[in-house]
């Protein structure tokens, strides 16, 4: 049963659907399914849902499959391109079989304009969307901490926020679009963010610093970060699972850039960080995760963090 404009969401009077399920859609469904929604899924790879469905998940064939079963319908996926066709297609996408009074959620980190494009269709659709990337990586999923971006009409927002509640807390920055211009410019942020923390590693070391020490000295200081938080321990141990794709990030700062081409925005650290990513990929290294930036560091320089040896070359766990 599909809920009233003013009506908030609940799982009595709300069915969810949601395409997606990788690093963060897996742990972001469950919490909807435990508490207590309807989730109809749909992701490229089968045996990606297989542990939702033993939640109580249903299967669907396709986005347009699953937004015939739902009345809001996210979607979290990886590119600007997959976007546009889970959601666009005009056979198999979301849009394509949602009943007017619908509601989409991208929150995948998308091209701004893709998601005005996609809130105008939805609204001659008699439908509406909204723009709602998130922060976090798969620890803010995993515990529902995410911080939830949100462009679009500020009612449906205020509509949604019992479903977001769920998932993080949601920040509301404006018109269509907004959300992920806010996204991007987050991207901005932690790409020099995690270019100093690497560059103080890398310096630590040479330093001759105790390398835990010198995280847990700085912790509590004024270089105190989420990024050395969430990352500053893996990078030591050489855990470079991604919690965040390295290919995933180089298209983000890649958004960024064009972005700021069509602004006249000169950002030299987004650039710096853009190209110390992107040797990543030169490497095979895009299934790492971002805090693999270190590894680029210590390849430039000719050191390695690891006391072990040998673990830099590769990318692989000691």
């Amino acid at each position: 049963m599909a809920t009233t404009a003013s009506q908030p969401t609940s799982p009595s009077n709300t069915r969810l659907g949601w395409i997606g399920t990788g690093v963060m859609g897996l742990s972001m469904c469950s919490h909807l399914i435990n508490a207590g929604y309807n989730l109809t899924i749909f992701t490229r790879t089968p045996s990606k849902a297989q542990p939702l469905l033993s939640l109580g998940a249903h299967w669907a064939d396709s986005p347009k499959t699953v937004a015939s079963q739902s009345d809001v319908v996210f979607s979290i996926v990886g590119y600007p391109s997959d976007v546009r066709h889970v959601i666009l297609h005009p056979s198999t996408g979301a849009l394509s079989g949602l009943r007017p009074g619908g509601i989409i959620v991208d929150m995948t980190t998308s091209d701004p304009s893709l998601a005005v494009e996609i809130h105008s269709a939805a609204t001659s659709a008699g439908c509406s969307a909204v723009d709602a990337p998130v922060s976090g990586g798969d620890r803010g999923s995993r515990n529902a901490t995410l911080s939830i971006f949100t462009g679009g009409d500020g009612p449906i927002i205020e509509k949604l926020k019992p479903i977001f509640a769920l998932l993080g807390r949601v920040y509301y920055m404006g018109a269509p679009g907004k959300g992920q211009f806010t996204k991007l410019a987050n991207q901005i942020t932690i790409s020099s963010t995690m270019v100093g923390l690497c560059d103080g590693l890398v310096y630590a070391h040479k330093a001759g610093l105790d390398l835990e020490l010198y995280l847990s000295a700085i912790s509590t200081g004024a270089a105190g970060s989420k990024s050395l938080d969430l990352y500053g321990s893996r990078i030591l141990k050489r855990d470079f699972e991604a919690g965040f794709f390295v290919n995933h990030f180089v298209k983000d700062l890649g958004i960024c850039s064009r972005e700021c081409q069509n602004m006249n925005l000169a950002l030299p650290g987004l650039a710096l960080a853009q190209q110390l990513y992107l040797s990543h990929k030169a490497y095979g290294e895009g299934d790492l995760g971002t805090q693999a930036l270190v590894l680029a560091l210590e390849r430039l320089n000719n050191v390695s963090l690891d006391s072990a040896g040998g673990a830099a070359a590769s990318g692989n766990k000691t």
